[in-house]
């Protein structure tokens, strides 16, 4: 193999190759890159079971090939090599990276032991790239870290005729959001992704005007695709049953306030500076507005007092910082609508359902629904 390609579409390429391998595998060769050199193309992908990647670059084939290489040091090399352009040739059995000055051996893996890519034989829709990415971002942030419970680390993908609804929870707060797609092959079903290789899907693939979705089951093994200017990753699914946590959503809420997004995050991060990690706000909505109390710690307490506009019964009620300004920030919204539910204990306060508006007493966009549980009331 011999090639001639330009530095930054080949930095770009395996940047793009590399961002979701593992940062540590017990199998060396599922951190390899594999480099193909054919008609016009230097084809680039990676995978280790769970994940591939696949992206293809023009460059100038002086002979054709194929490589195995370590995928993250290709990646850190060809981020700064010195000239504008790269020759990648295969001697000795070894990848020689030579670029101005630069002149690099890396060893090769052996292509035989190296696993098949995922093949797609049919896409099964579009959608919206921007909307795609947008809705992502919204519902991801609620998706839980904890690997003990693997079901609610992956974003709940629900499929229908023309819509898809995004589903993410951590026990402690619901998102939820739809955007319309086109579906071609009448697909229809869950699919639960990993919510961290969605992201990475989502921030790829938000400027490349639609993406292509597919699904594939093979050998027992459930696989969603996503596809945007030749980039193509695909995603094992994760098994194992969703919550049904779409029945949590009230259909109608009396009692609300009516905020201003920015002033409310702005004074939740400056009260918070007194708490300990993990510690609640408590939170006082009236008729004056909304006051936030941080007891903090022996060091320092904080208190202050935000616009906003109450619906119904004055309430008292206490909530994680982090978690309520990942929920207003998602609303991409100038006002946000707080929404106190309740529960048969009156000392329990019932989950708070937060909206977007356009405006102070402008319509909901609807599309973004995201329900916290509140922290016990601090006495």
């Amino acid at each position: 193999m011999k090639l001639q390609i330009n530095r930054d579409l080949l930095a770009e390429a395996v940047s793009f190759a590399v961002k979701l391998l593992p940062q540590r595998t017990t199998l060396p060769i599922l951190g390899g890159v594999l480099l193909e050199a054919h008609g016009g193309d230097l084809h680039l992908a990676t995978f280790d079971y769970e994940v591939s990647s696949q992206t293809a670059v023009a460059a100038d084939i002086e002979t054709e090939g194929s490589v195995l290489v370590s995928g993250r040091l290709l990646a850190d090399i060809s981020s700064k090599l010195p000239g504008d352009d790269v020759t990648l040739s295969l001697e000795d059995g070894k990848l020689l990276v030579v670029s101005g000055a630069a002149r690099f051996e890396l060893y090769t893996m052996p292509l035989e032991e190296y696993p098949s890519l995922p093949q797609i034989d049919q896409w099964v829709g579009t959608v919206d790239a921007e909307k795609f990415a947008d809705a992502i971002a919204q519902v991801a942030v609620a998706a839980s870290r904890d690997d003990v419970t693997p079901v609610i680390t992956g974003v709940q993908i629900e499929i229908d005729e023309s819509e898809l609804t995004f589903l993410a929870t951590d026990r402690y707060r619901v998102a939820v959001r739809g955007i319309e797609w086109n579906n071609d092959g009448q697909a229809e079903g869950n699919a639960l992704v990993p919510a961290r290789t969605l992201n990475e899907v989502a921030k790829t693939f938000a400027h490349q005007g639609s993406v292509k979705v597919a699904l594939i089951k093979n050998d027992d093994r459930e696989i969603i695709a996503f596809s945007a200017n030749r980039r193509t990753v695909t995603s094992l699914l994760i098994k194992g049953n969703y919550p049904p946590v779409r029945r949590l959503f009230p259909e109608t809420v009396e009692n609300y306030a009516v905020v201003n997004t920015a002033e409310l995050i702005e004074a939740v991060r400056r009260v918070s500076l007194v708490l300990d990690r993990e510690s609640p706000l408590r939170f006082t909505f009236n008729l004056d507005g909304v006051t936030l109390d941080a007891a903090g710690n022996d060091q320092a307490q904080a208190r202050e007092r935000v616009e906003a506009f109450l619906t119904g019964d004055e309430v008292v009620i206490s909530m994680k910082p982090q978690f309520l300004i990942d929920g207003l920030n998602s609303t991409r919204c100038e006002f946000a609508k707080m929404a106190f539910t309740k529960t048969d204990n009156p000392h329990k306060p019932g989950p708070v359902l937060i909206t977007g508006q356009t405006s102070k007493d402008g319509e909901q966009p609807g599309a973004f629904k995201y329900l916290l549980q509140p922290n016990l009331l601090l006495r």
